[in-house]
């Protein structure tokens, strides 16, 4: 198995991201900035909760849905900015390609 606590932070970088840009898109929904918050919440739990494989891999897939219903939310909303949606698809990839390597 890969180590995936360095893997997590940067999957917690790119969420930490798309959160900041949903904040300050004027244009992006109430839904929109919640999806993501939370989505950034699920990183910040991902990475309390690596202390044996199956806890990462249990945290990794949790993770992996958060960013399915971030990705959903950017995707629908038609008044956020390019760069927020671009911001949130980056993490969600980011999650994805972190879990088919686990």
């Amino acid at each position: 198995m890969i180590d995936v606590l360095p893997r997590l932070d940067d999957v917690k970088q790119k969420t930490t991201g798309a959160l900041r840009a949903a904040e300050a898109d004027s244009g992006a929904s109430v839904v929109l900035v919640a999806v993501v918050r939370e989505f950034d919440s699920k990183a910040d739990k991902a990475n309390l909760h690596t202390d044996s494989e199956a806890a990462a891999r249990d945290a990794v897939i949790e993770l992996e849905q958060a960013g399915d219903s971030a990705k959903a939310a950017a995707e629908a909303d038609t008044g956020a900015g390019e760069s927020t949606k671009e911001a949130v698809l980056d993490a969600h990839l980011a999650i994805c390609i972190l879990k088919t390597e686990i």
